[in-house]
């Protein structure tokens, strides 16, 4: 199992391009994902205020699929924490306390503003934009991630994507880094 640990916020699991994606790339082996129940259900309840026409029901099986494919992904026993952590916003707290307690590396945030260096680097834990995160983790093993980003995009059916279309997508998340290394494979 990788050592090098990687905390998903709620804010990169939806939307579904980038979740998928970023399990993708957890199943390379490269790092170990997690997150917990309650960035679970924050992810869920973002997205459905966005998008009614989904169901809690299809996206309960998503999150059962990710508990699934993971393994060891779910941090629990993290609570106790809490109260204890002080960042910008409060309701932040927990997804630090099961970084913690999950013995993250890194906290894969788009709001990275929301976790400052100077409280985590005394915990050993560093928050990256996943455009950040994905760029290092292609100077690691570019064709470990060509492979799992090709892997994904073949994944997709509704609709599928050509490349272009898809590294069109990514860079739409904000992966415009990624992408401009990604430009260089032609999966």
């Amino acid at each position: 199992m990788a050592r090098f640990t990687a905390f998903y916020d709620a804010n990169v699991l939806y939307p579904a391009e980038l979740r998928n994606l970023l399990m993708h790339l957890a199943l390379t082996g490269l790092f170990r994902a997690t997150w917990s129940a309650a960035v679970h259900e924050e992810w869920i309840r973002a997205l459905l205020r966005k998008r009614p026409d989904l169901s809690r029901e299809k996206l309960e099986r998503t999150r059962r699929l990710m508990d699934q494919h993971a393994a060891d992904a779910l941090v629990t026993g993290y609570e106790d924490l809490i109260p204890g952590l002080q960042l910008p916003d409060p309701d932040d707290r927990h997804v630090l306390a099961a970084a913690i307690r999950g013995r993250a590396d890194v906290i894969v945030t788009a709001n990275v503003r929301d976790f400052p260096a100077e409280t985590l680097a005394p915990l050993g834990i560093e928050a990256q934009h996943p455009d950040e995160f994905v760029l290092h983790l292609l100077d690691l093993a570019p064709g470990i991630v060509a492979e799992a980003a090709r892997n994904h995009r073949e994944s997709l059916r509704n609709p599928p994507k050509t490349i272009d279309e898809y590294l069109s997508a990514l860079e739409a998340l904000g992966l415009t880094q990624t992408v401009s290394v990604l430009r260089e494979y032609r999966f």
